[in-house]
């Protein structure tokens, strides 16, 4: 079977709550869908995708979405279709529609995980929010932009984050929310260079490798 690796490693009992797992990811860009695909092949059974972007010329740079076959394809779309080729047995809730403060209690329900990787800081603000409030457990992620050395990502609190301008702005935020902590996957490194016009600059490896850190946290945590 296509899981006999992952068993040999995490054994059947471990791969069952995987499989029984309910995963939500918001933003599929080019941290979230990473995760996705992380997250699918290694048997997470349940998903719920949410993204209302289509597919840019722009995102072939380092978004797994991103050929030009998809060019002008909703994110969700694409990347439902390659969980299905992945595991075709698995439970897909598609979302295409852009979180915000007034429809995040519609679009969150009671999954076992949020995986949060919006490039909105406001609506980012939102989910975290929300996800405190109504204590349901979620990672975030940070900046992986403008960044080109060997990536190293932290998995910490946001309020202990450093060299991180996303973080930095979140941090305020969150705390006239009166939000306490909030995990997150966070650079190490300084940026090897400032946005130009609030356009940020990016490799292919950077976004992944941070998706990659989420998907393993969270893959830990459901098993730990």
């Amino acid at each position: 079977m296509w899981t006999d690796r992952t068993t040999i490693l995490i054994g059947e009992e471990n791969l069952k709550t995987l499989n029984n797992s309910y995963i939500t990811i918001v933003g599929l860009g080019g941290v979230g869908g990473y995760v996705a695909l992380m997250l699918a092949r290694a048997g997470i059974g349940h998903f719920t995708l949410i993204d209302f972007d289509k597919v840019d010329e722009t995102n072939i740079n380092r978004q797994v979405v991103a050929n030009t076959k998809t060019v002008g394809m909703f994110k969700t779309d694409v990347i439902a279709s390659m969980i299905k080729d992945i595991n075709p047995n698995c439970k897909l809730e598609i979302r295409t529609e852009k979180l915000t403060n007034n429809n995040v209690s519609t679009l969150i329900s009671d999954c076992d995980y949020v995986v949060d990787c919006i490039d909105s800081v406001s609506d980012k603000v939102e989910l975290c929010c929300f996800a405190y409030q109504n204590n349901i457990r979620i990672i975030s992620a940070m900046g992986a932009g403008n960044r080109i050395d060997i990536p190293k990502f932290r998995v910490c609190d946001i309020y202990k984050t450093e060299n991180d301008g996303l973080a930095k702005v979140m941090r305020k935020k969150l705390r006239e929310r009166d939000v306490k902590k909030l995990t997150v996957v966070a650079p190490e490194s300084l940026p090897f260079k400032k946005s130009e016009n609030n356009v940020v600059g990016s490799i292919s490896y950077y976004p992944a490798m941070c998706g990659c850190v989420l998907a393993a946290k969270v893959i830990n945590d459901l098993i730990k």
